[in-house]
């Protein structure tokens, strides 16, 4: 099954929502079961345990999580996904507004399969500094 704009518009609010609920496993749940997901080049989360695993660590830094959607793209079987997410870091209280992109590759279930995440790994760091 090939998702149309419609459908795409769909999961991508779908997965916004998921994140804003602060619940990990209803992230994980719009990848496939042994989807994957690597943020900036970094080791690969997989399948649904993992992913569940890298939602709760984010949300355990940021608590206050709040994700939008800034826009997406459909090309085929892949997809891009804009985001910006504001929150606090739970460890410094520093105020964060980090701005961030997903590629997936859909799995024609409607899964996501893969994603390859990408968001400025330096700026967040200052960010969480206080700067």
């Amino acid at each position: 099954m090939e998702l149309d704009l419609q459908g795409a518009e769909a999961l991508a609010a779908g997965y916004t929502a998921a994140w804003n609920s602060g619940q990990a496993a209803a992230v994980a749940a719009f990848y496939a079961e042994d989807g994957t997901i690597v943020i900036n080049r970094g080791t690969p989360w997989v399948g649904r345990a993992g992913i569940t695993a890298m939602a709760q660590g984010f949300c355990a830094d940021v608590p206050d999580l709040m994700l939008v959607c800034d826009g997406l793209r459909l090309l085929g079987d892949h997809m891009v996904y804009l985001w910006t997410f504001t929150g606090h870091h739970a460890g410094s209280g520093a105020s964060l507004r980090i701005v961030g992109c997903e590629e997936r590759d859909l799995d024609g279930a409607g899964g996501v399969a893969a994603s390859r995440g990408w968001y400025d790994a330096d700026d967040y760091a200052r960010r969480v500094a206080g700067g």
